[in-house]
Formats: C-alpha cells, sequence, structure tokens
C-alpha cells in the first residue's frame, strides 16, 4: 500500500507556501505520494531514488522536482543527506509564472537534473534562510518565504545541467564534468583514463574527490546506474535479456546475468516476471 504524506504535517499554517524537511541522513522509506510538490536536493552519500518505478542511482548534486502525482521511494541508502523543500503552488501569492521555473504539470519535462558545484553552495544558503521563515506564520515571513523559494527556483535553473546533455553544463568544475561524462552514453562503457587526459585532469585525484564527496567509488556508481537502467529497462520494455545487457553496457549477456543476480538476488527473468505476475493480479482484481 502507497503512503500519502499530508500537507498538515508538514506545513505550520494552511496558508504557508513552502517548508524544509532536511533529511540527515534520509533512511529507506517505503513508496509514496504526497498531498504537495516537492524539490529533492542531494547533498551527500548514496542510495537508490525510485521515481515512478524507475530507479535512480543517487548521490551529491542530484535534483529531483516531485510532483503530487508522483510516486517515489528510497531504498539501499549510505549515508544519504538531502533536503525535500515542499511546497504547494495554490498558496503562490507574487503571480508568477512558476512554470518556466518549475516543471509543476508539463508531462514532458524532465524531473532529473543535476546541480553544478557553485549552485549547491548558492542553493545552500538560501535553504537556510528557508527553513528559518518557512517555520513562522506572520505576513511577513509568508511573503519572505515565497521570494526565498523564488531566489532558489532562479538558481536551479541557472545552475541545473541535464546529465545526457553536457553542453548544457554552465561551468566546468571536475565532478561535474565526470557525472555529465559518465550519463552521456550508457551503452558505450566510461573510459575514465581518457576522459581525464582530455580534460587535462589527475586520474588518481579525480577519484579521490569523487568518493570524498559521494561515498562510493566511480566504479561502483558505474555499476550502480547499469543496473538502474537493467531494472528500468526489463519492466518497461519487451527487450530481450541480451539485448538489455547491450544497451546497458555488458558485451556478455552471461556476464550481465551473473552481475544482476550477485546485486539483486534475482535473475533478470525473475526481476522481470515479478512485475508481469503483478500486472496479471491487478488485471484479474480490476
Amino acid at each position: 500500500m502507497t503512503l500519502m504524506l499530508a500537507r498538515a504535517d508538514y506545513f505550520p499554517s494552511d496558508a504557508m507556501p513552502v517548508a524544509v524537511a532536511d533529511r540527515a541522513p534520509q533512511p529507506s522509506f517505503p513508496p509514496h505520494r504526497h498531498e504537495f510538490y516537492e524539490i529533492v536536493i542531494v547533498w551527500r552519500g548514496n542510495g537508490l531514488h525510485v521515481l515512478n518505478d524507475r530507479p535512480w542511482p543517487v548521490t551529491c548534486g542530484d535534483i529531483f522536482y516531485i510532483k503530487d502525482s508522483d510516486c517515489h521511494s528510497y531504498e539501499s541508502v549510505n549515508d544519504l543527506v538531502l533536503d525535500n523543500i515542499i511546497y504547494c503552488p495554490e498558496r503562490f501569492k507574487l503571480g508568477l509564472d512558476w512554470s518556466q521555473l518549475l516543471p509543476m504539470d508539463d508531462p514532458h519535462h524532465r524531473a532529473y537534473w543535476r546541480l553544478t558545484t557553485r549552485g549547491m553552495a548558492l542553493a545552500r544558503n538560501v535553504i537556510a534562510q528557508l527553513e528559518q521563515e518557512s517555520c513562522k506564520t506572520d505576513l511577513l515571513s509568508l511573503q519572505l518565504t515565497e521570494a526565498l523559494f523564488l531566489q532558489l527556483a532562479l538558481i536551479l535553473r541557472r545552475y541545473r545541467y541535464a546529465v545526457d546533455q553536457a553542453w548544457q553544463l554552465p561551468e566546468g568544475e571536475q565532478l561535474d564534468l565526470l557525472m555529465a561524462a559518465i550519463q552521456a552514453d550508457g551503452e558505450n562503457p566510461f573510459d575514465l583514463a581518457l576522459f581525464c587526459q582530455h580534460n587535462h585532469l589527475s586520474e588518481r585525484a579525480l577519484k579521490q574527490l569523487f568518493r570524498q564527496q559521494t561515498g562510493m567509488t566511480i566504479s561502483h556508481y558505474l555499476r550502480q546506474l547499469q543496473l538502474c537502467r537493467a531494472k528500468y529497462l526489463l519492466r518497461a520494455s519487451d527487450c530481450l535479456i541480451g539485448q538489455v545487457a547491450a544497451r546497458c553496457g555488458f558485451d556478455d549477456s552471461n556476464y550481465f546475468s551473473v552481475v544482476f543476480t550477485r546485486e539483486t538476488g534475482m535473475t533478470p527473468s525473475a526481476w522481470r516476471q515479478q512485475f508481469e505476475h503483478a500486472g496479471r493480479v491487478l488485471v484479474h482484481h480490476s
């Protein structure tokens, strides 16, 4: 059964449009929806964020825009620290076109982005102020909260980038460049040495930076990306197991099956069948 998180449990009054729920750390949390919209910003650690049945490996710098109709959960968390900035659009008073800044009702707007190192620093300061003001209920605090939220939305709009479109990267921080390169083409193996050579970076220093910021190695993150893509394809497509393996960067489908089974405790076929069974049960009961 999917949990429903109520507004009354998170906002200090029916008039307050925004609230901040810090998760330090964020524990594993079952599938849930909420009576509000949410922006998730990950500060450190790692884990799996499952959004509308699609798993994403998450770590520092990841942003998700969650609508009230979305269902999401957290799994396999490891010192995962994030902020949930929750908001009710109908309570805004500034009269702005928020759809230019927030993907609230556009079904084609992507939910997952990354935030540059510079953007994270700017956002953190605004969120600290937002957290203080959104706890109050006086009129001035209501107005200041919405103004601060606007500032945050503008920062995210300026400094976010789509991981599969590296050309959108507004600045060249090492970690940002690496993340964009890793996720640019999931079907081909990522060559760290070549990346470092091309960008004139120290491979050893970059590995240390990545582990310091994310709590895992680059190879572990790459493997999590492959497995998340595989889980999604097995559930959402009719691709053969060998085709799924190839699309996730595995040259050998047998090796893919071994890795998938070791990491999930289920074979790729068994993983797919559990959702097919669930679908048949749902049809039967309806």
